[in-house]
């Protein structure tokens, strides 16, 4: 697939992905910058994608929600190259990102994550030691739209951080309890134990 078609993208908005997910019998969280947004409760910036999450085990379901789409699996992950996700295939680790699009002429839209589950708890694909239970995983905003705990989503960012994850976690680290930053900082710890977000996080989280 050409870079120029890679580079295709006009994401949807979080209320867009809240009507296709309205029959959805599986639970799934607006993820990245969004995820922010909806915690925040405004607009922080231009966004060039659009992240969706949902658990690997649920991802017949979601395959077949989105049947009518144009779905291609990152394959290998990070490498910028897309296979076409076959119809009943299952996608195993590490396999996880997913580029939807309504149609094969149009751009892209949506962008799936698959992350893993073990019973009633989310867990990490970056180290299993790091967990969640799956009710604590996601908020939901005032319209009904799920998205990712900030302290999660941040979590997510914490491992390469560009500048718009530095202003993500300006904008959510207000909005973090102590048992979230405390989480939060374990996490960090357990992936990037140097990482500078760290500094603002242990004091709190200690106490």
């Amino acid at each position: 697939m050409s870079a120029e078609v890679l580079r295709r993208w006009v994401p949807d908005r979080p209320e867009d992905v809240a009507t296709i997910f309205a029959e959805a019998d599986f639970p799934w969280w607006i993820a990245g910058g969004y995820a922010i947004e909806l915690a925040v409760g405004r607009e922080l910036r231009a966004h060039s994608d659009l992240d969706v999450l949902v658990l690997r085990r649920d991802q017949a379901r979601v395959r077949e929600l989105l049947a009518s789409w144009d779905l291609y699996v990152a394959d290998p992950p990070g490498q910028g190259k897309l296979r076409a996700w076959r119809p009943g295939e299952i996608l195993r680790q590490p396999l996880h990102d997913i580029w939807c699009r309504r149609k094969p002429e149009a751009p892209w839209s949506v962008q799936l994550m698959l992350d893993e589950a073990d019973s009633s708890h989310w867990v990490s694909r970056r180290d299993p030691a790091i967990r969640l239970p799956i009710d604590q995983l996601g908020r939901t905003n005032e319209t009904g739209i799920p998205y990712l705990a900030p302290e999660v989503q941040l979590f997510y960012k914490a491992k390469s951080t560009r500048d718009k994850d530095e202003a993500d976690f300006e904008a959510a680290l207000p909005l973090l309890d102590a048992p979230a930053r405390a989480w939060l900082a374990d996490a960090i710890t357990m992936i990037a134990p140097d990482h500078p977000w760290l500094r603002r996080l242990l004091p709190i989280s200690r106490t």
